[in-house]
């Protein structure tokens, strides 16, 4: 994929460093800093967010034109963590605390998800989105859907036993159990197109809002730290548990609008993949991590809430947007002003 535009001086200067190809420059660590210090709210701010996504998206598949050696730049890397500081600082305080019990964590789970009163967009999308509000809502969803799987696959290597199993289980059917054609990540590419998108990998990343890079920068931390592999497995559990009703909604919704089994073929994959994946991914997963760590139960909390208020964040970002008779996609020309 190409370097995305700037949003602010970070992602600009960043930008730019990356495609000099020479080294991190004095002005982009002052620019993350000023950022950083300027920010009043880091998961929604759309240069940090960005500056962020860029650094993580080098270990993914890079970026055209960028030598694939700033993978591994030590001073890069410093600036990533100094990044991935205030994102989690930001997401504990989203989170709020997460209360450990003595029962088993997937009931723990269980109980943390029927807490949970964020607002739906399934609902809203199955009842009453229009064309134009699915494009929006599949542009924002796209930064994660056409990657989907490969964040959370980076804690396989740091599992071992049935933990490790029931991951390699729950990513074997994300990458359609060796069908190229049948990879989530190409089903949601198929129905981007079917609604007039371009699903090409990281095309949309300039019409995405910032939230929906929080949402994909939490998954990258997680899968990418062995720290956090815990609550890795804790967001993919929140994300199996919660997406079978919400799928078979928005297969609904797509059906109202006219579209037929070729472009609902994604969501409907995901009513029955995941209804399985639930036990897989909460009892054989994130149960057989915290028997084995007991210590990691409250990391596997905390990714789980995370996943649940970080989709909140978004329908709240798109839902406010469309109740407000606006876009919920980025406007460049109001973030300029």
């Amino acid at each position: 994929m190409r370097l995305p535009k700037p949003r602010g001086p970070l992602s600009a200067a960043l930008v730019t460093d990356l495609a000099a190809g020479s080294a991190l420059g004095a002005r982009t660590t002052t620019a993350a800093e000023a950022a950083l210090a300027s920010a009043r709210d880091v998961l929604t701010d759309d240069d940090l967010q960005l500056g962020l996504a860029i650094c993580y998206e080098l270990h993914y598949r890079g970026f055209d034109g960028v030598d694939d050696a700033w993978e591994w730049d030590p001073d890069l890397l410093r600036l990533r963590g100094r990044l991935e500081e205030r994102h989690l600082a930001a997401l504990r305080e989203l989170a709020g605390d997460v209360e450990v019990t003595e029962d088993p964590v997937d009931q723990q789970l269980t109980a943390l998800i029927a807490a949970d009163d964020g607002p739906s967009l399934s609902r809203y999308l199955a009842r009453h989105g229009t064309l134009e509000q699915w494009r929006e809502y599949l542009t924002l969803r796209s930064v994660y859907h056409l990657k989907e799987g490969d964040p959370h696959t980076w804690a396989i290597p740091r599992l071992g036993g049935r933990s490790k199993a029931a991951l390699v289980e729950i990513q074997a059917d994300e990458y359609g159990g060796g069908v190229p054609g049948r990879m989530h990540s190409q089903l949601f590419a198929g129905m981007m197109g079917d609604l007039g998108l371009d699903a090409g990998y990281g095309v949309l990343w300039d019409d995405a809002p910032a939230v929906a890079f929080t949402a994909v920068n939490t998954m990258s931390l997680f899968g990418l730290h062995r720290r956090w592999r815990g609550a890795c497995l804790g967001h993919l559990a929140a994300v199996e548990m919660t997406s079978s009703e919400p799928s078979r909604r928005y297969s609904s919704g797509l059906r109202r609008l006219g579209f037929g089994d070729r472009t609902t073929v994604f969501y409907d994959e995901h009513v029955e993949a995941d209804a399985v994946h639930e036990q897989i991914a909460s009892v054989d997963m994130c149960g057989s991590l915290v028997a084995e760590t007991p210590a990691l139960a409250a990391d596997v909390l905390f990714g789980a809430r995370c996943s649940l208020v970080l989709d909140g964040l978004a329908a709240t970002h798109l839902l406010g947007a469309w109740e407000q008779g606006r876009s919920g996609l980025r406007d460049e020309a109001a973030q300029a002003a």
